[in-house]
């Protein structure tokens, strides 16, 4: 594929006329348009950051547009496949990003400082090697951090956000080393604790503003005056990620006085933020739990859930009858949240429910599965109206059509903060295989992904004898 450089000067912007097509192949280069007169390059660039390195930006501020560039096409479509499904904000108001029919961006420096002193203190916060010395940057929000420590308030919290659900979240800004949570003044407060204040720099750059869930739960994230957290206890309110020997304590909020003293100080000096008009900002909509994955290795970000708790069943359509299982459904969907129930309908066996753990994994893996080849025929995944799937009445036998999976050692995300949640990728032709016997992993590439996904229902959880059984994924990567 001949890549097609372009050049951007004051004089030849007008090269970029929003000539883009939405279905167009895809770009490194993003063309983002109706931009808010008054925004600027750090909104822009945010925009990209959860996906991946922004390697450059090109505002047009006459017409309302910027061309960002990605460092990877695989970050690029991560992000548009992402906001076609989360309509993108800023400042209120919606804006359409779409690829660019240009390959790469070639800015004039001279012209484009400002955005590149931008892009170079944004890069410096990613990479942490790089000092932000002669860059002089007007944004408030790359300042070089102070602490490790942030301090995180949700506002419009209709639904609950538990500490592993903070830990998924910023866990894919750096290693996060101690949570503590509470509430205080009837809103529920985190302190969170990075081994380097660069990463509570890039998450706050990343996620302050964002809502968790859609229209719900937003975060307000401010630097602690706190460098360092004391945590006494490991449990559902406090965490010390680098010590799990500590004893659980009473349940109670594990708040050492002299940071409960610290925190009536630092929260009287900033004074509460105004709760956020529910659904005005953009959900980043980070997935709880097992979702959070689609995320962390490959810099992606999960789907949103559909309401605040999601939606957990799905309808699935077009299955080839002769074929399908309960059991073939169980291995596939379970690739992307931990299937608690199956049922293939007894009237209409080329279609069945699914239940997942939460909203956010049916999501996950609506997005990941919609469209895909199963036993030859394409199938349509859509979110149900069940809320759950019912089980037959005792002693009624529905010809093993309903399965419940609620207990089965398979789940591949039952424990928070487990590995399998940093790889989750789109079926590909390549197959992750794991927990062999002698050999650590390998990569099985086969010539379709309908052969892969097949192959993958087939041999995962093959036993391989001693108790070994394999383990099969997608891979991002090709042999």
């Amino acid at each position: 594929m001949s890549s097609m450089v372009v050049t951007a000067n004051g004089n030849d912007s007008k090269k970029f006329k929003g000539e883009d097509k939405m279905d167009g192949a895809p770009s490194r280069v993003l063309h983002i348009r109706k931009l808010p007169g008054e925004v600027t390059e750090t909104e822009v660039i945010a925009l990209g950051l959860p996906f991946g390195k922004v390697t450059n930006i090109l505002m047009l501020k006459g017409k309302n547009q910027a061309f960002l560039e990605l460092a990877t096409e695989e970050a690029a479509i991560t992000m548009v496949n992402y906001y076609s499904a989360v309509t993108p904000h800023l400042r209120n108001q919606p804006i359409y990003i779409q690829y660019s029919n240009h390959k790469e961006l070639k800015t004039d420096n001279t012209l484009n400082q400002r955005a590149q002193a931008v892009l170079q203190a944004v890069t410096a916060v990613q990479t942490a090697n790089t000092p932000l010395s002669g860059t002089t940057v007007s944004e408030s929000a790359v300042t070089p951090a102070q602490s490790p420590v942030l301090r995180i308030i949700i506002d419009n919290m209709y639904y609950p956000v538990t500490l592993d659900v903070l830990h998924q979240i910023f866990s894919k800004f750096g290693a996060v080393l101690k949570i503590i949570t509470f509430t205080k003044n009837n809103q529920f407060q985190a302190l969170l604790q990075y081994g380097d204040p660069v990463n509570a720099q890039q998450a706050k750059l990343a996620l302050d503003g964002q809502n968790i869930y859609n229209a719900c739960c937003t975060l307000r994230i401010d630097f602690s005056k706190l460098v360092n957290l004391n945590v006494k206890y490991n449990n559902d309110k406090s965490r010390d990620y680098t010590r799990p020997d500590l004893p659980s304590g009473d349940g109670q909020p594990a708040l050492d006085p002299a940071i409960a003293a610290a925190f009536a100080k630092e929260t009287s000096l900033l004074g509460l933020p105004v709760a956020a008009v529910p659904g005005a900002l953009s959900p980043l909509a980070i997935p709880n739990a097992a979702a959070a994955a689609a995320a962390a290795a490959a810099g992606r970000v999960g789907m949103p859930g559909v309401s605040a708790g999601g939606n957990t069943v799905l309808l699935v359509s077009n299955l080839n009858e002769e074929m399908v299982t309960p059991q073939s459904l169980f291995t596939l969907f379970g690739v992307y949240g931990d299937v608690q129930r199956v049922k293939i309908l007894y009237n209409k066996k080329d279609s069945a429910l699914i239940q997942m753990a939460d909203g956010n994994q049916s999501q996950l893996a609506m997005n990941h599965l919609n469209g895909q080849k199963m036993y030859g025929k394409i199938i349509r995944v859509t979110l149900s109206k069940h809320q759950t799937v019912q089980l037959p009445r005792e002693g009624l036998d529905d010809q093993g059509l309903t399965k419940d999976f609620g207990n089965s050692p398979l789940h591949r995300f039952k424990k928070p903060g487990s590995k399998n949640f940093q790889n989750i990728f789109p079926p590909s032709a390549t197959l992750h295989l794991s927990n062999i016997p002698d050999h650590k992993m390998a990569l099985l590439q086969m010539a379709t992904v309908e052969e892969a996904i097949q192959a993958l229902i087939d041999l995962h959880n093959y036993n391989l004898g001693e108790n070994h059984h394999l383990r099969v994924s997608f891979s991002k990567s090709t042999i």
